[in-house]
């Protein structure tokens, strides 16, 4: 594939980016491709090889803020904000590594679209296995949750094992496997009894339960689902003990999985809560956050934004006030309603503007679009319109972002 750089294309990047930090409009959209294939092909024929996707290390260091010791004042949130993301379009084949050093020239980073798509045992997957593959191929990582079935991440770890490309993948089991749960539901631990005691006995079940296909180096697994928000210090302490048991036991663990709109801000503040969020900021190959964030309505993506979708921003602004490495963040369950989402051109240009948000965050990992398995009103046939438009969207645009730490802003982001 013979490419050719478009130092116009360059040029008129760095002015947008000047833009943002003197003020003016913020360019989520831009037609202008920094790197461009002489004769663009469709993305299913995509030249590169998946054994190219070797991506270097980044040359930045990223500052985060000191942690207080006891006693002390926090320390104050990192420095100005970052400038937004630059959203660029560019007809595939695109060379994503070249992309990255083209960037990387020029003082910024590569991002991607991170969101992908949550599945279950059932529903309506068709396309799914294109999707993955052809985003593999392209060397875009990409993002996808499993509900008790095991085969699609299975289908994934396996090109990920070949080509290297960090793609995000995360199993739940939410229904019993044999016997039942300690308390019937595998979704919550058991509260009546003392945190870590219960702790112990959910991890020992969920992680006999784990499918043995697939890799816990390379699979997230979440255990815990929508809990109760008011246990807050007992959360945190179970928690607290999860994490000792599945680092352990070499298992990537992502936790909560909170309910969209949820926890409330002073409920992350709780002594051993706050020692979770550091323990899990330390450990961020291994310890995540995961959170669901829907707009409860297919009309407003946006809507009481951030307070739904976005409100892991919340999170990040705790995080810097206590001298907390912002932890991985993984949304685990994204989108509108429960048992619908809006026909693809709407749900398309909703996607773009959260790709837009997510892509200013290396801490989060991606967002799986609910819901391509079984029951809630047949919403997995609505869903699986979105799997070829979003496959399209992660192989065709890419993200520009400043490197380092900024203070949270979500005005910065309005829909």
């Amino acid at each position: 594939m013979k490419i050719y750089r478009h130092t116009q294309s360059v040029l008129m990047l760095s002015l947008a980016l000047l833009g943002i930090l003197l003020g003016t409009a913020v360019p989520r959209q831009s037609s202008i491709p920094l790197l461009q294939a002489e004769e663009p092909a469709h993305a299913n024929n995509n030249p590169l090889h998946a054994a190219n996707c070797t991506y270097p290390p980044s040359p930045y260091t990223i500052y985060l803020p000191s942690i207080a010791s006891a006693g002390s004042n926090p320390p104050t949130p990192s420095g100005p904000p970052l400038p937004p993301p630059v959203s660029i379009t560019s007809a595939p084949p695109n060379n994503f590594p070249s992309l990255r050093n083209e960037l990387r020239s020029q003082g910024l980073d590569l991002a991607f679209n991170k969101i992908g798509f949550h599945v279950g045992p059932g529903g309506n997957t068709t396309g799914l296995s294109e999707w993955m593959q052809q985003l593999d191929a392209a060397c875009v990582p990409f993002f996808l949750k499993s509900a008790d079935s095991g085969g699609p991440l299975w289908e994934a770890q396996q090109l990920m094992k070949v080509s290297g490309v960090l793609h995000t993948l995360v199993f739940r089991r939410s229904v019993p496997y044999q016997g039942a749960a300690p308390i019937g539901n595998p979704d919550v631990p058991d509260y009546n009894l003392d945190p870590q005691t219960a702790a112990q006995k959910h991890w020992e079940w969920h992680k006999a339960g784990f499918p043995p296909e697939l890799d816990p180096s390379l699979v997230w697994f979440e255990t815990i689902n929508e809990v109760d928000k008011n246990r807050a210090e007992w959360l945190g302490q179970f928690a607290l003990e999860t994490a000792k048991l599945t680092l352990a036991d070499g298992y990537r663990w992502a936790a909560f999985g909170w309910s969209s709109g949820e926890p409330e801000p002073s409920q992350w503040e709780t002594p051993a809560m706050l020692e979770f969020l550091r323990l899990a900021g330390e450990n961020p190959d291994k310890l995540a956050i995961a959170l669901h964030e829907y707009s409860f309505t297919n009309a407003n993506i946006g809507n009481i934004y951030p307070y739904l979708v976005g409100r892991f921003q919340t999170l990040f602004d705790i995080c810097d006030k206590y001298g907390i490495p912002r932890p991985t963040i993984m949304i685990t369950e994204w989108g509108w309603e429960y048992n619908s989402v809006p026909d693809p051109n709407k749900a398309m240009a909703d996607i773009e503007w959260a790709s837009w948000l997510y892509a200013a965050y290396p801490e989060v990992k991606g967002a799986a679009i609910w819901y391509l398995g079984p029951g809630f009103g047949g919403i997995a046939n609505q869903t699986q319109k979105l799997i070829a438009p979003v496959r399209d969207y992660s192989l065709s645009n890419y993200f520009a972002i400043t490197p380092g730490q900024g203070a949270i802003n979500p005005d910065l982001f309005q829909p």
